[in-house]
């Protein structure tokens, strides 16, 4: 199927728009404005009252002002680099239009002396005189052109003036096709929105402030279109992997018993139910996708060994895959006691195992008598086989693009996908993300995990906070410090990780401190954790490397230096490392004086609060949604309208609604079936295109 002949002229070339060259399209296009459609998708982000007055007497400067005046005297610059002036009067008092390097016979042409023109610009005072310096509108009164009432203001691209893009941009809504209508009726009736075409020509034609609001109609209509485009493309993708037939892996609880008896303690309600929607789930006939989303600390290793054990009750094979190697040894030491217990072998695969060793684990998966494989992203490359792969676990979803996953699944005959991220992602994104997937969220924290306490401290008191942590050694404690850089660089001040291991070394005792940071081989790397995790050194300086997953019970103290230079959601997972044994804990944000305000109101947040969901809120607010989770490795989409912030709801209306477009219509044939394909194609959503079959 190819693109509807209506949307053409939305994806000609945009040097055939009013005004545009090729030199302006190649500046347009570098600013991601790559056809007409996408200059319908750049809305005005304010407004100009370009209203005419009777006089500028009792204007308040500085202010957009438009009057008709009659051109007085010309007043040429006495020396070089001062302005020409020109006199000009209203109904009421004398103002002066001044130009920068301007040629004078161009402006005795523009301005000629005696006659009246309508001018419009910005207006200051200058020794008490008004001034307007270089007026954006120059008009001869009834001489066919006007001025709008209220002229939209758009976002520029360097070396393109408002003028040119505001013909640009009606060129292209000119060209604005009259598509039918995609959106369930009654919600268009209900949220009394215009048809998609009213919609642009309207969003394009404030004719007040409040037209410019994203709860304006046309404006939320174009958000809508949007958010439900992606919808549709989410649910597209989830209609194909429910369409696709899974293999049924039924749990026979037998393994999952000596696993709960194996335990010092009874898992969470939360906990239970997750494990309950995930056996349902890999026991249906269907493809299990589900998202286990969890804060720091609230389990989510528990239910992801039940999930495993479930595929081996069933007669088949496990994976999980980690970032990186550290998370992935953990994984296998928490696993290891946990199996033996049950009589399942679990094995790890990383970059690491080379000739004899990997070919022996390879030959044993292929076999079968692996039944848990443990790794890095090495679990998916070429000839890694597995004997009936019928469960893929990926720990720290964000750290993977969709295309790892696949190639994982991709190890087995329609194998079901357990995704965990411990970044709680506020509440409002979750469904731009992850709307695609079944979601398991785990709200409560296990028993035994201590509230840590959290203090901020300036930098200026460090030895104070050495000789605290000098006393919890002694008291045979063990503590993390936390520094923002490995090398010491000329252009920051950010202390380096080996500067202050030297620094602890020297105050608490050469054994007592171990280091590990981003630029270490891997063995060290491990060899340095072993130590911390085995209490032969007591304090781990580091860098961000120990952020996720590391799991050191006794570890009861954080210092995070320079905290102002971290993001809030990594503090929160930096601050999560202790608080895991039955010791209470304490986390210390060092600053360096004086705090910004969003500094200053991040710290507060985390100070105040241990609820994941709650900060990445907080973050989201502070941030925005793309820099909240990080949009490189998110998957978050931009959106060009929609402001996911403050339009969440109409996010979750979206999906239901898409969800049950489909459900009716699954190959988009009705009407509205057919309009909702015209959007897709709008909105370049060719992956969905192609979800759809042939057609």
């Amino acid at each position: 199927m190819s693109r509807p002949e209506a949307l053409f002229p939305l994806f000609a070339d945009l040097a055939t728009l009013p005004g545009i060259g090729p030199k302006l399209a190649k500046l347009l296009d570098a600013a991601g404005l790559e056809s007409p459609k996408d200059l319908l998708f750049h809305l005005p982000y304010a407004g100009v009252d370009r209203r005419p007055r009777h006089s500028l007497q009792g204007l308040a400067p500085p202010a957009t002002a438009t009057v008709e005046a009659e051109i007085g005297r010309h007043l040429p610059p006495r020396q070089k680099g001062r302005p020409y002036r020109i006199e000009a009067t209203d109904a009421e008092t004398t103002f002066h239009l001044v130009f920068f390097h301007a040629a004078g016979d161009y402006l005795q042409r523009l301005l000629p002396i005696g006659e009246r023109r309508i001018l419009s610009g910005k207006v200051e005072l200058y020794d008490g005189v008004f001034q307007m310096v270089h007026p954006d509108h120059v008009l001869v009164p009834g001489g066919g052109e006007s001025l709008p009432p209220f002229e939209p203001v758009y976002h520029l691209t360097q070396g393109i003036t408002l003028k040119t893009l505001a013909k640009a941009v009606a060129g292209a809504v000119e060209r604005a096709p009259d598509l039918a209508e995609w959106i369930d009726p009654a919600l268009v009736a209900e949220r009394r929105w215009p048809p998609w075409r009213r919609a642009v020509r309207e969003a394009h034609a404030p004719e007040r402030e409040a037209d410019l609001a994203v709860t304006a109609p046309a404006r939320e209509r174009l958000a809508y279109d949007e958010l439900f485009s992606h919808q549709m493309t989410l649910a597209l993708a989830r209609a194909r992997d429910r369409r696709r037939t899974g293999v049924a892996s039924v749990a026979t609880g037998r393994l999952q018993s000596k696993l709960l008896a194996a335990l010092p303690y009874r898992p969470t309600k939360a906990q239970m139910r997750a494990i309950d929607e995930i056996s349902e789930d890999m026991g249906a006939a269907t493809r299990m996708s589900r998202l286990l989303q969890g804060d720091v600390g609230s389990g989510k290793t528990l239910v992801a060994f039940s999930a495993l054990l479930i595929a081996v009750e069933a007669g088949g094979q496990g994976a999980m895959m980690a970032p990186t190697e550290i998370l992935a040894r953990q994984h296998l030491a928490a696993f290891r006691p946990l199996a033996e217990g049950a009589s399942v072998v679990v094995d790890i695969l990383t970059g690491r195992d080379k000739g004899a060793e990997r070919k022996a684990k390879l030959s044993a998966l292929a076999r079968g008598d692996i039944q848990i494989l443990i790794g890095t992203h090495a679990l998916f490359q070429e000839g890694v086989d597995f004997a009936d792969l019928r469960l893929a676990v990926i720990d720290e979803q964000h750290r993977f693009g969709v295309t790892e996953r696949l190639a994982l699944t991709s190890k087995g005959h329609a194998v079901d996908t357990l995704v965990m991220t411990a970044t709680p992602i506020p509440r409002s994104l979750e469904l731009a993300v992850y709307g695609d997937l079944d979601l398991s969220v785990l709200d409560e924290k296990p028993p035994g995990r201590t509230p840590v306490t959290t203090a901020l401290v300036s930098q200026g008191r460090m030895a104070e906070v050495v000789d605290h942590l000098r006393r919890a050694v002694g008291e045979g404690r063990q503590a993390y410090w936390v520094c923002p850089l490995v090398d010491e660089s000329e252009v920051s001040d950010l202390t380096a990780a080996t500067e202050r291991f030297q620094h602890l070394r020297a105050a608490l005792g050469e054994r007592v401190v171990g280091l590990v940071h981003g630029q270490m081989r891997p063995e060290e790397k491990d060899a340095a954790m072993a130590a911390f995790q085995a209490g032969e050194t007591q304090v781990l300086v580091a860098t961000t490397v120990i952020e996720v997953g590391v799991d050191v019970p006794g570890a009861s103290i954080m210092v995070i230096e320079r905290a102002e230079h971290f993001g809030l959601a990594q503090l929160h997972q930096l601050r999560g490392r202790v608080g895991r044994g039955a010791e209470s804990s304490t986390c210390l944000l060092m600053y360096q004086p004086p705090l910004g305000e969003t500094a200053r109101r991040r710290l507060e947040i985390l100070r105040e609060t241990e609820d994941g969901f709650r900060i990445s809120e907080e973050d989201l607010a502070i941030r925005g949604a793309g820099d909240a989770i990080g949009t490189a490795q998110s998957g978050l989409p931009r959106f060009r309208i929609a402001d996911l912030e403050r339009q969440a709801g109409l996010m979750a209306t979206a999906q239901s609604d898409a969800r049950r477009l489909l459900a009716q219509d699954p190959d988009l044939r009705s009407e509205r079936g057919e309009a909702a394909r015209a959007l897709l194609w709008l909105m370049e959503r060719d992956k969905a295109i192609r979800l759809l079959g042939a057609g």
